[in-house]
């Protein structure tokens, strides 16, 4: 792999944030010169140092303006229902909410019955469902998920050929800032779910953030971590469970792994793979990674699980090497997700490898539902300081 040298000027510049894009601040949110973002109407969202938070949005011919239910509801506790806006001067619609503990919480504004992001916000999200906005709320300092004053690894985005899916697809590669090609590195394979893309877990998840985080402080091994778009059939066909697995599975084996041995320096063997992945892509993870111990002895089961693990997982489950097999495996999901219909496939699965003596760790924690937070959460505090940590 080629190396390149960049050359930083680094210009000095007052304490800026208020979305003013210049540094990867990790409080945008925070209004500190009274500005509004560049082309935006008003300042939207703003935060302030207890966690509270003002959205606004200008719309005059508007019958009704609200939050959309989603992390923000579910990290205040809140019924998942809409939270109205109040009508003020000059036609701008108000919502004050908290104090929201520091995290970032995707939303949107639901107006008139349409859903539409936040049109102030820079902060903003595409997937492989509409967009949304992003709310950063900050703590006192940054957090394990904010770019900090340390090293840093390389983000590569790969474009290749599948004869798989006929077509041109996309990869990302966390390259850890200590790379040496004289070294061969462990991969941890990370999938994303139904609504997501290769590059959700950069900018939604910030893996690569977490991971220079943990490096710098000495809690995880040194790896490469490639995103992999699991987006193989589309999501709502009806044939979508039936098709997806042997789809993936053909994806991985004849196109991903062999394009990362070659342009990586990696071990290549299953005790030096990983695959992990959220909701979708933990099933993935599952139903593709169980039935390829050849290739992966390392797995990350994130919100994600089955109604039925003893018939779906049998091969697996009574294997009677499975422990010699399996280096590591974790099962996690986050707190207020236990009350969930997600929660029904996690417990069923962490009971079926209890009840056939598969050792793995079970984890439940954070502070976030089905979302990013808890996906980030178990990342930092988790799967990722625990995997290799044998080796």
């Amino acid at each position: 792999m080629k190396h390149v040298l960049w050359v930083l000027f680094l210009i000095p510049t007052l304490l800026i944030a208020q979305q003013a894009n210049v540094n990867l601040d990790y409080n945008p949110h925070k209004n500190r010169e009274n500005l509004t973002p560049f082309s935006a109407p008003l300042n939207s969202p703003d935060v302030d140092d207890q966690g509270m938070v003002t959205f606004q949005l200008k719309a005059p011919n508007a019958k009704e303006v609200s939050l959309a239910p989603g992390a923000i509801t579910t990290s205040l506790d809140k019924e998942s229902k809409p939270i109205p806006f109040i009508r003020g001067e000059n036609d701008i619609w108000e919502l004050k909410i908290g104090p929201l503990l520091p995290d970032i919480y995707a939303y949107h504004f639901i107006v008139d019955g349409i859903q539409i992001t936040d049109p102030s916000n820079t902060y903003a999200a595409f997937t492989a469902m509409p967009p949304y906005s992003q709310l950063v709320v900050h703590g006192k300092e940054p957090s394990y998920y904010d770019a900090k004053n340390v090293p840093h690894g390389v983000v590569a985005r790969h474009i290749y050929h599948s004869e798989t899916t006929k077509g041109e697809r996309e990869l990302y590669v966390y390259i850890p800032p200590e790379y040496n090609e004289e070294k061969s590195y462990p991969v941890l394979y990370l999938l994303g779910g139904s609504g997501e893309l290769p590059s959700n877990w950069i900018y939604d998840g910030r893996v690569n953030l977490i991971m220079d985080n943990l490096l710098a402080e000495n809690k995880a091994v040194p790896m490469l971590i490639v995103v992999v778009n699991n987006q193989v059939i589309h999501r709502n066909h009806p044939q979508h469970t039936e098709l997806t697995f042997d789809v993936f599975e053909e994806e991985i084996r004849n196109h991903v792994i062999p394009l990362i041995d070659e342009s990586y320096s990696t071990i290549k063997s299953p005790r030096g793979r990983a695959i992990s992945g959220l909701s979708m892509g933990g099933r993935h993870s599952m139903f593709v990674g169980f039935r390829s111990l050849d290739l992966f002895a390392n797995f990350g089961i994130l919100s994600a699980g089955d109604t039925e693990p003893e018939e779906s997982l049998k091969d697996f489950l009574n294997d009677p090497d499975i422990s010699s097999k399996v280096d590591y495996l974790f099962v996690g999901q986050g707190t207020k997700e236990v009350n969930s219909f997600f929660n029904v496939r996690v417990q069923h699965l962490h009971e079926a490898l209890n009840y056939h003596n598969i050792k793995h760790e079970y984890y439940v924690g954070g502070n976030g539902g089905h979302d990013w937070s808890t996906w980030r959460h178990l990342l930092y505090y988790r799967f990722l300081p625990n995997l290799w940590k044998s080796n």
